[in-house]
């Protein structure tokens, strides 16, 4: 990966006391949609696609245990083709 997992882990714990609920933003093709969502079941999901409908912006809110666990979101949304973590 190429983020320092250790320190997102030290920032998470400095600014959430967990559990909490966290919101993760997404940007994906259209046909990736699907795949984000999957990641956190029972999220509420609100979609903004682009003005040219070539991508789609995925905001998930969901109530999280651990830091750990939201690290583990963003480790398995790495292997989605194309995305861009905000």
């Amino acid at each position: 990966m190429s983020w320092d997992e250790k320190s997102f882990l030290e920032k998470l714990e400095g600014a959430h006391q967990f559990p909490d609920n966290y919101t993760f933003k997404f940007i994906v093709k259209p046909e990736h949609q699907a795949k984000v969502e999957a990641l956190l079941p029972g999220a509420e999901v609100k979609l903004k696609p682009s003005s040219g409908n070539k991508y789609v912006s995925v905001t998930m809110s969901r109530m999280m245990d651990t830091s750990k666990d939201v690290v583990d979101v963003y480790v398995q949304a790495n292997k989605i083709e194309g995305i861009i973590a905000l």
